[in-house]
């Protein structure tokens, strides 16, 4: 009998495949990262052929590390970056252009034009998103728009559209489908049936023939083809989804935030969608085949690992991200200065697409390590923003935060995390809880683990940071934060 669980965790910058037992310990991993492809300012596009030859890379990489076979695993797991966009010839299976990344910004006047007198909560009733640049169906219908023959042979049958976890699964098995997660990130899904919406699948102008079919996040798919022949295929969530599921956030107020390229904050709000007033997003936690959706509000932030990647790539103030950590400490504090990482415009709960990235407070004293320093307080002060609109929108202050992702590693960021919110900052013994999701969400779908329960039982606390900051500085450095924001704000005029 298979002894282990697999999941691909593929990402904004990089694809990993994990093995682990039957406890939930870590046996095996390995990770590659792909290119960022940015044609203009606001584009930002993958190859999606890429991304899969990565995949199968990792996943023989990870077994090779591990000692095993595909044979000794009960069952694979996927998660992904949700909104980015892939659509693919149906006969060859190729792709019919790069991917359109979740962080792209070129939807934006076709967003406005959709939005109408309405504006941006057009469709907020029934998938709880706004119009922004930040979905896939919208981002399909510029790939239509931009090319006609595109166009028409996709109006044919021809042509397939999906998020990442399509794309893999399509490849993986065969079949053309997606989970509730990731369909509640592209616009196009009624948050109440857990189906397309055929109406705004229509008015955001796509052929209903492209789109996948709509399963539970724990469920079975079909088998598995190449380097995972005869495997399961079994446990399908977006990114951040799959945190919410290894972070063991099972029960309602259950909140968690993930430190990515990205920062994600989601809180568990039950068997129910609560429509937001703030900013968040309402979208679907996670589903088990047979049992109702679990919904949850989220507060999505674009720019948070990637900050310390620009420091690195574009400025190079560091050679690798892992010293940001002690640039950072080589002072005191700010020095005054605030970086705000509109790169792509503000996400929650601003959603203002016309923002652009600032330095201020800038003096002769200010230094590289100053300039650090911002870049990982940026991340802080966004979480702030997004918990004040989530604590409004479910009327419960937070207790405390589980943490995870890659940069929850900086120690500095953390303790500043914890100053700012007022609460507990707790990280979990496996702080890759992205991937563990999946693979927890692929072994229950196959018997492997029991029961939510069970899974729940291997979540272990490692660290905790508690907030050690006076009151009267922390309402300082937020409203230093606030007026940095505002000089943000209406940069880009018009975006084509």
């Amino acid at each position: 009998m298979p002894q282990y669980v697999g999941a691909i965790d593929q990402g904004t910058t990089s694809t990993r495949f994990v093995v682990l037992d039957g406890q939930g310990r870590l046996v095996a991993m390995d990770q590659q990262e792909h290119r960022q492809i940015y044609p203009k300012p606001g584009w930002v596009e993958h190859d999606a052929s890429e991304i899969w030859e990565r995949t199968g890379a990792v996943v023989e990489g990870a077994l090779a590390a591990a000692g095993i076979t595909a044979a000794d695993l009960a069952a694979v797991g996927i998660t992904n970056q949700r909104e980015t966009t892939v659509l693919w010839d149906r006969e060859t299976g190729a792709p019919a252009a790069n991917a359109i990344v979740w962080q792209d910004t070129r939807t934006d006047a076709l967003c406005r034009r959709l939005g109408g007198d309405e504006g941006p909560d057009r469709f907020r009733p029934v998938t709880g998103l706004p119009l922004a640049t930040y979905f896939a169906g919208p981002k399909a219908r510029w790939m239509l728009d931009h090319d006609d023959g595109l166009r028409r042979r996709a109006e044919a049958g021809e042509v397939a559209f999906g998020t990442i976890d399509s794309w893999l699964l399509w490849n993986l098995t065969g079949r053309h489908l997606t989970d509730v997660t990731n369909a509640s990130r592209t616009l196009l899904m009624d948050l109440e049936t857990l189906d397309w919406a055929p109406e705004i699948v229509d008015e955001i102008g796509l052929p209903a023939s492209m789109l996948p079919e709509i399963a539970p996040s724990v469920a079975v798919y079909g088998e598995g083809r190449g380097v995972l022949a005869g495997v399961p295929i079994a446990g399908d969530l977006g990114d951040q989804q799959a945190s919410v599921f290894g972070q063991a956030c099972h029960a309602p107020g259950d909140a968690k935030n993930t430190y990515g390229t990205g920062c994600f904050m989601l809180l568990n709000t039950g068997e129910r969608p609560v429509p937001s007033t703030h900013g968040l997003l309402t979208t679907v936690a996670y589903q088990i085949e047979g049992r109702p959706a679990v919904y949850a509000l989220e507060g999505s932030v674009a720019i948070a690992g990637a900050g310390v990647q620009w420091l690195r790539d574009n400025l190079g103030l560091i050679a690798d991200a892992a010293e940001v950590e002690a640039l950072a400490a080589s002072v005191d504090d700010n020095g005054g200065v605030y970086f705000v990482p509109a790169f792509s415009g503000l996400f929650a709960p601003y959603w203002r697409s016309d923002a652009r990235g600032v330095v201020a407070g800038l003096t002769r004293y200010a230094t590289a390590g100053h300039l650090a320093r911002a870049t990982l307080e940026a991340t802080a002060y966004q979480t702030r923003d997004v918990l004040e609109a989530m604590e409004a929108d479910a009327g419960v202050p937070l207790g405390s935060l589980k943490v995870d992702g890659g940069m929850v590693a900086n120690r500095l960021l953390m303790q500043f995390q914890a100053d700012l919110l007022g609460v507990p900052v707790v990280r979990p013994r496996i702080a890759e809880t992205t991937a563990l999701g999946a693979a927890y969400a692929a072994g229950l779908a196959v018997g492997f683990f029991d029961s939510l329960e069970q899974v729940a039982a291997l979540w272990q606390e490692e660290r905790r940071w508690e907030p050690a900051m006076e009151a009267s500085e922390r309402d300082r450095l937020l409203a230093g934060w606030a007026k940095a924001v505002e000089r943000t704000l209406g940069w880009v005029d018009d975006t084509a």
